[in-house]
């Protein structure tokens, strides 16, 4: 299942990130959108988790959960298709 967590502090590393999640189960990829041009965190990222029930326990346990002074946002991430 794909998490897109939002509310992210910008100080806030992926490898901090990946950390959070760790306790939840198995990722197979962690993302921070990084502004291409500062360098600095969009304070948004990606968690892609392989298992559904890992995925939802994350999603309950850290939705809310203040984090560097914010309080993430973890949803399951909706993926839009492409309209001919």
């Amino acid at each position: 299942m794909n998490l897109l967590v939002r509310n992210i502090a910008r100080t806030l590393t992926e490898a901090e990130l990946l950390a959070l999640f760790k306790p939840y189960g198995s990722i197979q990829s962690c993302t921070l959108v990084m502004n291409k041009e500062s360098g600095l965190s969009k304070g948004f990222g990606f968690i892609e988790m392989p298992k559904v029930g890992e995925a939802k326990a994350a999603i309950l346990g850290l939705n809310g959960k203040n984090v560097g002074g914010s309080k993430l946002r973890v949803k399951k991430a909706e993926i839009k298709q492409a309209v001919d």
